[in-house]
């Protein structure tokens, strides 16, 4: 799908289909223009397939605040339509999109259904944001709102501490270069206050009251209403940290932030990339850093770290949640960049470790695209795990033109993992991790999600798989599935206690059994045959040495 700024205030959007082998379709589908605050994939309707989330334009008016871009796609039609313009079942006061934004679709509540993040922005330029749970058939209502710190940038969203819920990461400058290099940066990471796993299978999940405290490891998607992110400064609030850059970069104490790409006009927004770097189980941060005396931008690595003394992102007494130490050694080949515009985390060469991708602008003349091969050595393992979507409800598609084909699936943005698994010393941890939360602006995530496990010696005791699905069970538990594998989940396959396919199944089993018991029967009488054919071969049988 491209886009296109056709006016100061439109964005223009052309779809191209993809063939079966590859390629894409000459002749390209019109999709309705929506303003320039850009579109979010979405599952609006629970089908699992990829609807759109925006404002759409129309003759120069704005048609409301929000718009979804409905998939009605159907092959058959002609001309074919993939979307109609409809207003989303959200309940609550919609407010004006923010332009750049940093829209997402991920769990935010814990119950591995995906919910919608959005940031707004008022007339005078003052940026909020706007959590919308999902509610399935009953739509999206709004659960939380509030004012974003002044100076927000592009905000990212991951485990930040590994406890199972989904934070915030983001930086915000004081002001911002017409060059796109901020100024007076911090990084802000906001800590989601949810329900934690309960410390042992064992622990009571329910107090006297009849209150939820904690999640059972087998009930890691429990909805948990009272989530909450708190931006309240203050020593009281410890789910809110500001680390200056200066804290995380002390060799270069100068250095300011890339935050917009400003190669691209509109420029495009640069969030801080995530990502576990070093497998255990922790993501790290991927962000430019320029130096304002020769104006180059290096790339730069931080490790998270347990929290100590001196490390960015923990007090003075080395205490807090995580911290974050600048990767030197081994760092050299994104040090030697000083022409970056772009950075991503990519497993490049699928070996099972994160690799990086950086874009150049060119003025160091050695190409725009540089590919940094992670050959650090971990005793870790990770995860490479996919959610597709599949192409039609009952596992075979229809072309225009007859001819069927077995859908295979894309992966599409509103997936959700869970896990816990038991490190060396036994100790259980869970997790959680996100499929494509964020695709406008050029976001570069990869279709697929991979996390790090940490040193473990065990299977990964629950993998919980969230969709979009509007269904009584919207997940699946996969247990003891084996470290360092690609795991594929194809949800159309998948069976639900009281599906339409269990009658078949029922009956597939039954006739397998019959026959596995019509085969033991026959090997049974040949057996018995065999037996009797040779006791009177022995009964017949002439004992010589007896005469």
């Amino acid at each position: 799908m491209s886009s296109n700024r056709a006016s100061s205030d439109r964005l223009d959007m052309t779809l191209y289909t993809g063939n079966h082998d590859g390629t894409f379709a000459s002749d390209s589908i019109s999709v309705p223009s929506s303003t320039l605050s850009e579109p979010i994939p979405v599952d609006i309707d629970g089908d699992m397939q990829i609807d759109l989330l925006g404002t759409a334009y129309s003759q120069g008016t704005y048609t409301g605040p929000f718009t979804a871009w409905r998939n009605t796609w159907n092959a058959s039609q002609s001309p074919p339509k993939l979307f109609e313009l409809m207003d989303p079942p959200f309940t609550g006061n919609q407010c004006t999109l923010a332009n750049p934004h940093s829209n997402a679709v991920i769990d935010l509540n814990g119950d591995c259904l995906a919910d919608i993040f959005l940031v707004c922005q008022d007339s005078s330029g003052k940026k909020s944001y706007q959590i919308w749970v999902n509610n399935k058939d009953s739509g999206f209502s709004l659960d939380q709102s509030g004012d974003l710190p002044s100076g927000t940038q592009g905000i990212s969203f991951a485990d930040v501490d590994r406890d199972g819920t989904i934070d915030m990461v983001f930086p915000s400058c004081s002001s911002v270069s017409s060059a796109g290099v901020g100024s007076g940066c911090f990084i802000n990471i906001v800590y989601n206050k949810q329900l934690p796993l309960c410390t042992s299978p064992t622990s009571p999940a329910i107090d006297r009251q009849g209150n939820r405290t904690c999640r059972r490891p087998e009930e890691l998607c429990t909805a948990d209403p009272n989530f909450k992110f708190d931006m309240s400064t203050g020593s009281e609030n410890d789910a809110y940290i500001q680390i200056p850059l200066s804290d995380l970069l002390p060799s270069s104490p100068a250095s300011s932030l890339l935050v917009l790409d400003t190669t691209y006009t509109p420029s495009i927004p640069l969030p801080i990339k995530l990502g576990d770097a070093n497998l255990d189980g922790f993501p790290d941060l991927l962000l430019i850093a320029s130096n304002p005396s020769d104006q180059s931008r290096t790339p730069k690595l931080l490790f998270s770290e347990p929290c100590a003394k001196g490390l960015g992102g923990c007090d003075e007494k080395g205490n807090g949640r995580r911290g974050f130490e600048l990767v030197t050694k081994g760092a050299e080949p994104l040090e030697a960049v000083r022409d970056a515009r772009g950075v991503s985390f990519l497993d490049v060469d699928e070996d099972g470790t994160l690799d990086i991708i950086v874009q150049r602008d060119g003025r160091q003349k050695q190409g725009t695209v540089l590919f940094v091969q992670n050959n650090f050595y971990y005793d870790a393992f990770f995860l490479n795990a996919i959610v597709l979507n599949g192409a039609c409800n009952n596992g075979l598609c229809t072309e225009s033109n007859g001819s069927t084909y077995s859908p295979f699936g894309v992966s599409y943005s509103g997936a959700s993992y869970k896990y816990t698994v038991l490190d060396t010393s036994g100790r259980r941890t869970a997790a959680q991790v996100g499929q494509l939360p964020q695709t406008s602006y050029h976001s570069l995530l990869t279709p697929y999600s991979f996390f790090g496990l940490g040193r473990t010696n065990n299977y990964i005791e629950n993998l919980f798989v969230g969709s979009t699905k509007h269904t009584q069970k919207h997940f699946i538990n996969m247990e003891g599935v084996i470290p360092n594998s690609r795991v594929v989940i194809h949800l159309a396959l998948a069976v639900p206690p009281a599906g339409a396919w269990v009658p078949w199944v029922t009956l597939t089993v039954v006739a397998a059994t019959f026959i596995l018991a019509g085969i033991v029967f026959v090997l049974h009488l040949n057996e018995k045959r065999e037996d009797e054919l040779e006791r009177r071969r022995a009964s017949h049988h002439i004992n010589f040495d007896a005469l």
